[in-house]
């Protein structure tokens, strides 16, 4: 196999005409082309003879399993009198290239299931091309591998055309009521993202008169229009990184990052150790293990942990799903407000078994 910088620089260049099926390409039209291109590589022009040795070696020798497709085209003639048939040569497959590996049975089922998690979208306006992309890569002859919970709103219409707009960079006019009320505001966006949290699908979007990012749960949009006559304006941060200083959605910019330490039951700390409730989730051990032990010697046995994150409604949410299992130590306002939920769950916990309105349901 040819290994030397030339060849490779050869194969580059004549792959790109090789898949093009829009033009017909004849060994002397590639032998010509070359004659153009390989002087801005610092190389010489070759001879038709080297093409068609690269082609033989590309068909016969190489590791690309190439399928060439020889046809002929009318082309006109040099003398401008008549037409002759001249030889041509392509890609059989279109889509084909030397620099395209082809996918392995495992990632074909992969991307199978992949597309299946994607299966609410199929049909929908701008999503052709998944239906599209299924059928091209056989999905339906493929089983699934790995299940993936498909956590797509009831209104994927809606899903798919916001996606668009994102797209195209395009203002928007979105009609939108809380969870509070049933009135409905209208607000015109620049849209940058879509974000699913907990089962639910958010908009990321900034207002025209301030530089903030807001968010609007899918759920609570009634319907947009595009907004021709306002320009899409571009977001300033990098939503990515702004979002990872907070647990789900909310994000307030007056709100520091703060260190959250926790303890956690023996039980409970496996399952938090391999499913962090955050992603700047610590682990304390050795010495300051041994501080927060002496300094809170009424915590049965466990381990402590500490995240470092913005204060919101989905952090202290977090904070009490896991029960006595969980406690939280520091900083004191976020203890209060945990202690005084566990305190209102106990307090009518209470009142129900004072009135014995335990029971099985008839």
């Amino acid at each position: 196999m040819p290994q030397n910088k030339n060849a490779l620089t050869r194969y580059a260049l004549l792959d790109r005409l090789l898949s093009n099926h829009r033009k017909a390409y004849s060994i002397q039209d590639l032998t010509d082309y070359l004659a153009k291109e390989l002087p801005n590589y610092g190389q010489e022009p070759v001879t038709r003879r080297c093409v068609e040795k690269d082609i033989l070696y590309l068909e016969f020798d190489s590791p690309f399993d190439v399928e060439f497709e020889r046809y002929k085209v009318a082309s006109p003639n040099k003398s401008g009198d008549g037409f002759y048939q001249k030889p041509c040569i392509r890609y059989a497959d279109p889509s084909f290239s030397i620099f395209k590996k082809p996918l392995s049975e495992d990632e074909r089922s992969l991307l199978a299931s992949v597309l299946s998690a994607l299966g609410s979208f199929k049909g929908q306006p701008n999503f052709e091309w998944l239906d599209a992309l299924a059928q091209k890569m056989h999905v339906d002859q493929h089983q699934e591998v790995i299940s993936m919970s498909k956590n797509i709103n009831e209104n994927s219409t809606l899903l798919a055309e916001l996606f668009a707009a994102i797209s195209s960079k395009a203002a928007i006019t979105i009609h939108y009521h809380t969870f509070t009320s049933e009135e409905i505001k209208t607000v015109p966006l620049s849209p940058y993202l879509l974000k699913e949290y907990n089962c639910r699908w958010y908009l990321l979007a900034g207002p025209f008169d301030s530089d903030r990012v807001l968010s609007f749960a899918l759920d609570r949009i009634n319907g947009f229009e595009y907004a021709k006559e306002l320009t899409f304006k571009p977001v300033k941060d990098d939503l990515t990184e702004r979002y990872e200083d907070i647990i789900g959605i909310t994000y307030y910019d007056d709100k520091p990052v703060e260190e959250i330490v926790f303890w956690i039951s023996e039980a409970s700390a496996p399952y938090i150790i391999t499913k962090p409730i955050h992603g700047s989730m610590r682990h304390l051990k050795g010495s300051k293990a041994d501080i927060l032990k002496a300094k809170y010697p009424s915590l049965p046995p466990g381990e402590f942990f500490s995240i470092e994150c913005i204060e919101n409604y989905e952090l202290i949410r977090e904070l009490t799903t896991y029960g006595a299992n969980l406690i939280v130590l520091a900083p004191s306002h976020i203890v209060e407000q945990v202690a005084s939920i566990a305190a209102q769950m106990n307090e009518r916990y209470r009142l129900l078994t004072a009135k014995n309105e335990f029971g099985h349901p008839s």
